[in-house]
């Protein structure tokens, strides 16, 4: 196989609470007013990426890892994950306020659905003034709390809600309650899992006048009920990777890239941009190739050298 970076054909998904961000804000080809979301990466069934550029152009995502699951995966993660591509990458528009959800551990999801968990990542690419998002409690609380304020409608009054910015990272771990707010474009890196708890959803209904699915009672014992400290700070040195979430499932550094970067890997893991701010080009075997604002592009782990320029801001994912 001829290894070069690969973009894929973004799956666009409307959702009660979507706008037209993804358009305006990432340049996404958008036909609806209520698109919430582009999957930009995807090996979730019935939702596995196309291909978009180059010679593997038409290709399914699982078909390039069934023939070559070292060179698109790694030797590390193939080992662990076999032929499964383990993470998702999204871009949300969120025009109204999500649901308040949670996601089940790697246990819980596995005997339930037989999936992964759900850890997660949000980079918040806009904000709106004011805009918000719901983290976890106020402080540590209970089942029999939560079950409570959750018959009186009163859970907000013990959810912790934050006021965020262009910018601000937050690393959710299974079984943290939380919402994105109104007036909010997150990029989204997530183990690879569809699998949400709905606990409260502010009694919206569709246009045929329906409520949404809860999952209160399998939520139960699904939620951290403990305060959880969700923020992440980490530095901005140019042309460089820096850390801002390292985990079992990912890593995920922030490159303000103006100029060149000469990437060398060790095959291990497969590499992940998503293109933030500007413009970039990686070249790799004698070849260029330019990405833009809103673009998700994957390092197959047998292009091992390759190289990174232009000016733009980065998210670079892989797994350790």
């Amino acid at each position: 196989m001829n290894l070069y970076p690969l973009q894929f054909e973004p799956i666009l998904k409307e959702r009660i609470w979507g706008g037209e961000k993804l358009k305006t804000v990432l340049n996404k080809s958008i036909t609806s007013s209520i698109t919430g979301e582009s999957w930009e990466l995807s090996a979730v069934k019935d939702d596995v990426s196309v291909v978009a550029n180059g010679e593997s152009k038409g290709k399914a995502l699982t078909d390039l890892i069934e023939t070559n699951p070292n060179e698109i995966l790694g030797t590390a993660v193939y080992q662990k994950f076999g032929k499964d591509f383990p993470l998702l990458f999204k871009y949300l528009d969120a025009k109204q306020d999500l649901s308040i959800q949670v996601h089940p551990n790697d246990a819980l999801a596995q005997k339930r659905h037989n999936s992964f968990g759900k850890t997660e990542m949000w980079y918040i690419m806009q904000a709106d003034k004011d805009a918000r998002i719901i983290v976890g409690f106020k402080e540590d609380s209970n089942a029999k709390e939560y079950v409570q304020n959750l018959e009186d409608k009163t859970l907000l009054s013990i959810l912790d809600t934050v006021e965020v910015k262009q910018g601000d990272v937050f690393f959710l771990e299974t079984g943290t309650v939380h919402a994105i707010g109104a007036g909010l474009v997150v990029a989204e890196i997530q183990q690879t899992s569809d699998i949400t708890y709905r606990l409260y959803d502010f009694d919206r209904v569709d246009a045929s006048g329906n409520t949404r699915e809860l999952h209160i009672d399998l939520a139960l014992d699904a939620i951290n009920y403990n305060k959880v400290d969700t923020f992440k700070a980490y530095t901005l040195n140019t042309n460089e990777s820096n850390t801002i979430v390292d985990c079992k499932y990912f890593t995920t550094n922030s490159i303000p890239l103006d100029g060149s970067i000469a990437i060398n890997k060790t095959g291990e893991t497969f590499t992940v941009y998503m293109c933030i701010e500007g413009d970039f080009n990686v070249t790799a075997n004698n070849q260029k190739y330019l990405f833009k604002k809103g673009d998700t592009v994957l390092i197959p782990a047998g292009l091992k050298s390759y190289e990174v320029s232009g000016k733009a801001s980065l998210l670079e994912i892989y797994i350790s």
